[in-house]
């Protein structure tokens, strides 16, 4: 949960770096928060669909969980981009995703691999600093 809230503290750093354990700590926490939202509205019947039961995936979301993947939105575009730092990349790249398919498999990819050792131009190993 530390990992979690130290994203949320930095929600709109876009500069530094970010380990591959503080990233993926906050996308699983922000996976299990949004599916509890999503489960919320699904409750209390308000989906964007009406809040009648249709077994499809775009029912499943209502305001709740709309509200808290908004909330998210910089906070995640923030860590993201301090983990392509982390791996000497700009964080330009993160518009990579856009490409369809090729272009999200890369960007897990690059969450995926180790960062830089020591120093780069973002700033000092991650690492280093616990």
């Amino acid at each position: 949960m530390n990992w979690y809230l130290k994203v949320l503290r930095q929600y709109s750093d876009f500069k530094g770096r970010s380990r591959r354990t503080e990233f993926w700590m906050f996308v699983i926490i922000n996976i299990l928060i949004a599916a509890v939202a999503a489960f919320i509205d699904r409750l209390f019947g308000i989906t964007f669909s009406g809040g009648t039961y249709v077994c499809a995936p775009y029912n499943m979301f209502g305001p709740i969980h709309g509200l808290y993947m908004l909330a998210m939105f910089i906070p995640t575009l923030a860590v993201t981009v301090r983990r392509l730092h982390d791996t000497s990349r700009s964080g330009w790249m993160i518009l990579v995703a856009l490409i369809p398919v090729v272009g999200g498999i890369w960007l897990l990819i690059l969450m995926l691999i180790e960062g830089t050792q020591g120093e780069n131009k973002y700033g000092f190993n991650p690492k280093e600093l616990v």
